[in-house]
């Protein structure tokens, strides 16, 4: 393929960058990306045209507007103030296939989320006048809701670029009949340039709200190398500075108020990282509580054509959730919460089956499997078969109510999968129900061969008014055997789950599947 070299018009078979390079330097090849991103070429264009990846043009565009920003044109006039038939969540699963345009809302900073999420979080944990702080604020998603909603804000982030780019999202004045119809005050958010581990100048007890969206751990660049940007970190290092961010949160906010982040999975050698759980932890460990644990969907994953044969083809399930957990500054006179430790016995039975021929048809693709409610278990037996298991014996491991069985030797399997009592889950039970499946992780590593799979299924609950996250602390329990390796971790959902509206707290309809490879 030829192409013309913006510079010196001549014609070059080829991508553009060795001529450029070569004839021009370095900065012409710079400049003449820039110059076809901002007239709106498209990306994978301008990387067939010069010959450079998707990382290196991110990389251009960072040094040169401080930001990873996807959009360099400037954002139109303001269409419209608030999202068309908004109604709040009542569920912990939040899905937005429209990432929000209004006011001055744009998908220019790449990475930042969609402005559904702030202002779900403000209109449930504030009331107008609060003050809110978001100290990882990106392009200004969080600022912008809490002046629509009439809430105080303190807007930072540690890149003056994106700083830049906050304040100029926030340019704008609210028409008179909304102000006349909300009945609020509006106020301009603090915005400036600010490090989230350290929070010295702020009070301790003034934040009646924290609402952000950090960068996860060396997924994405989001500045030219500025020194202490958590986004250039290692997995190890971002929870280690997390626990720098929790504790100024614990100490800035009032009693009872409401700490909001949203964070995801990684994935390394086709097995996730569970980064969300481990902030999560990192987070209670500082004196946190946890109050929800929402699955926020992500609906720019691939599910056709060339992912959807590479995901069969490698079984490895493209991420399409992350977490967004409302953590609860304590009460002076509350007591630290532990995890439960007395154990209730539940009776289990084992029941052996065994996949007849292998038809990876129309499978799940991504790390959310929706389905409808009256075919979840059906559906999620045969993709986690069709997937996991292969041709050969698994093992079911159900609730009995004639007694518990473990293995007595001998019969070998692809998998083992521990399902999640029907019954009303206790913290009691809970306990009794972690230990079985610690037993039976252990028996699994001498059950199951080598690329086998070992399947835990879970479910949140409540207890005392508290959250018991059983993912995360099934996912603890079982990182010391050592012959299982955690490969995924699946988020079952209803299609259509029911709207009941609550106003202490959100339904939980979602379920886990923790995946284990025997190594």
């Amino acid at each position: 393929m030829r192409f013309q070299c913006p510079i010196c018009s001549l014609q070059i078979e080829g991508p553009l960058r060795p001529h450029i390079l070569q004839a021009h330097g370095e900065e012409a090849l710079r400049k003449a990306v820039l110059a076809d991103k901002e007239r709106g070429m498209p990306d994978p264009e301008i990387g067939e045209r010069y010959g450079i990846s998707f990382n290196t043009l991110q990389q251009i565009i960072t040094e040169a507007y401080g930001a990873n920003i996807s959009v360099l044109r400037r954002p139109k006039a303001i269409k419209r103030w608030g999202p068309p038939s908004f109604r709040e969540e009542t569920t912990t699963v939040w899905s937005f296939k429209q990432r929000g345009d209004w006011a001055t809302h744009n998908g220019r900073y790449r990475g930042n989320w969609s402005p559904y999420i702030p202002r779900n979080v403000i209109l449930k944990y504030s009331k107008p006048g609060d003050l809110v702080l978001d100290y990882f604020v990106g392009g200004g998603t969080t600022a912008v809701e809490a002046k629509l909603l009439g809430r105080r804000c303190i807007a930072r982030d540690i890149n003056p670029g994106a700083i830049g780019i906050t304040l100029e999202n926030l340019r704008f004045s609210l028409p008179q009949h909304m102000l006349a119809e909300s009945g609020f005050a509006v106020y301009e958010p603090e915005v400036q340039v600010g490090d989230a581990r350290d929070l010295s100048d702020l009070p301790d007890n003034s934040i009646d709200l924290i609402c952000a969206h950090p960068p996860y751990a060396g997924i994405i660049r989001y500045s030219p190398k500025i020194s202490g940007d958590l986004s250039a970190l290692s997995v190890s290092d971002f929870l280690r500075e997390m626990r720098k961010v929790a504790q100024e949160s614990l100490r800035v906010l009032k009693p009872g108020a409401k700490c909001a982040i949203l964070v995801g999975d990684a994935r390394r050698s086709k097995h996730v990282v569970p980064i969300g759980f481990q902030t999560i932890r990192v987070f209670l460990d500082t004196g946190f509580v946890l109050r929800e644990l929402v699955i926020k969907r992500q609906h720019n994953c691939r599910t056709t054509g060339f992912w959807y044969n590479r995901s069969i083809q490698h079984n490895f399930l493209l991420l399409a959730h992350e977490y967004l957990p409302i953590f609860e500054k304590p009460l002076p006179q509350q007591v630290r919460e532990q995890l439960p430790l007395w154990e209730e016995s539940i009776p289990y039975g084992m029941h052996s089956g065994e996949v007849a021929a292998i038809n990876r048809q129309n499978l799940e693709t991504t790390t959310v499997w929706i389905f409808p409610e009256g075919q979840m278990e059906a559906e999620m037996r045969r993709n986690l078969l069709q997937r996991f298991c292969g041709e050969g014996r698994f093992w079911e491991v159900q609730y009995d109510e004639h007694g518990e069985v473990l293995f007595s030797g001998g019969a070998s399997a692809n998998l083992l999968w521990i399902r999640w009592p029907p019954s009303p889950m206790t913290e009691s039970r809970f306990g009794g129900y972690r230990n079985l499946t610690i037993r039976l992780a252990r028996q699994s590593c001498d059950l199951l061969p080598p690329g086998g799979f070992f399947v835990v299924e879970a479910m949140d609950f409540r207890s005392s008014g508290r959250l018991i996250p059983s993912g995360l602390l099934l996912y603890e329990s079982l990182r010391e055997q050592r012959c299982l390796s955690l490969k995924e971790i699946v988020i079952v959902v209803p299609d259509s789950p029911p709207r009941i509206c609550s106003e202490s707290a959100l339904e939980i309809i979602h379920r886990y599947l923790l995946i284990y490879l025997r190594k």
